[in-house]
């Protein structure tokens, strides 16, 4: 019987589809960044086991307590395979990562991917809720102190930045934790009520904390976009072509100096995600949320290297991925971008 075989033609549709997919500028800057993240994640989970490993103490010590013996600690440190070479634990450790295997808790029989997923939503909703906080309130005050330098709003939206940058996080959240939890009690001090429970209690719950989180960067950012704004309405030249048509100031401002300060800021929102989810750790801790970041302080100090690991790379991925976005969402605001990416 005779056998052909088919061959697709060059014009098919679905072939000039893959090709064009395979050409995409975008789909390039996503390959890149994602081959670029494997060593980044791995330098930095073999950086936190070997900062682990290096404390006084080990874990089989810190989870029995000081009443243990040493042949309770020796027979608990076999159990939990503390006593083989840091370069044996860690290459199972990163086997089971390779294999979507996460390992399980030394503290507790749970998994650690079990744990990520309790503790994430809490730690994820925190910080989604502050960075709409402060880009809901710096972006407005931003324009209004750029349509008006030196102005009443800019005179206090400086006094507000830098009276918000110079305090400490843990400093600020006490602050507010005295006005408005114990003098007011208009929001909780402590606790957190799941949204499954009832969505206002808890938005009532992480408000506060989400305030704390967001106040820093509402400073910086309000700063950070008049300015940017700024040097748009006095040097660009869309500007002034802008108003050569007799467009409105405060049209220009809105409709075109602020489109292209958004690539700016949304540079300085990409970089200051890692230290945004950093600084959820203190705050968790302040406020009793039962968050990756109070998690991850628990786990240190009962030298749970697996659920710390865990943790490290699920905040560098987000940091990646985050990174990503920002990259992706230039192209979306400046088309220019894009025809750059097409030629290279």
């Amino acid at each position: 019987m005779n056998t052909s075989v088919s061959v697709q033609p060059a014009g098919w549709p679905g072939g000039a589809r893959a090709r064009r997919l395979a050409r995409s500028p975008t789909l390039r800057v996503c390959g890149r960044r994602l081959l670029a993240a494997i060593p980044v994640l791995w330098g930095v989970t073999f950086l936190t086991f070997l900062m682990l490993n290096a404390l006084p103490g080990d874990a089989a010590s810190a989870l029995l307590g000081i009443n243990a013996t040493p042949a309770e600690i020796r027979s608990f440190s076999i159990k939990l395979h503390l006593n083989e070479p840091l370069w044996t634990r860690y290459g199972h450790w990163l086997g089971g990562v390779l294999t979507g295997n996460l390992g399980t808790s030394l503290a507790s029989p749970q998994s650690v991917a079990s744990i990520l997923g309790q503790r994430l939503p809490v730690t994820l909703e925190l910080v989604i809720y502050a960075l709409i906080i402060t880009l809901v309130v710096s972006v407005p005050l931003a324009v209004l102190c750029a349509r008006r330098p030196r102005g009443v709003i800019d005179r206090l939206s400086m006094v507000l930045a830098m009276g918000s940058i110079s305090i400490a996080p843990y400093v600020l959240a006490l602050l507010l934790v005295i006005v408005f939890a114990v003098d007011t009690s208009i929001f909780p001090a402590i606790g957190y009520q799941p949204i499954s429970q009832g969505l206002a209690g808890n938005l009532r719950d992480v408000t506060l904390p989400s305030i704390v989180l967001a106040l820093p960067l509402i400073g910086f950012y309000t700063r950070f976009l008049r300015a940017d704004l700024l040097e748009q309405m006095q040097a660009e030249d869309y500007i002034v072509t802008a108003r050569a048509k007799g467009v409105s100031e405060w049209r220009v401002l809105t409709r075109h100096a602020l489109r292209n300060s958004f690539i700016g800021l949304l540079t300085v929102v990409g970089l200051n995600l890692a230290t945004l989810i950093g600084a959820t750790v203190i705050v968790e801790q302040i406020f009793s949320l039962p968050g990756i970041g109070y998690e991850l302080l628990q786990s240190i100090s009962n030298r749970d290297v697996p659920v710390v690991e865990g943790i490290v790379l699920v905040f560098g991925t987000a940091v990646v991925l985050a990174n990503l976005g920002t990259d992706l969402l230039y192209s979306v605001l400046d088309p220019r971008i894009r025809h750059v990416r097409a030629r290279s």
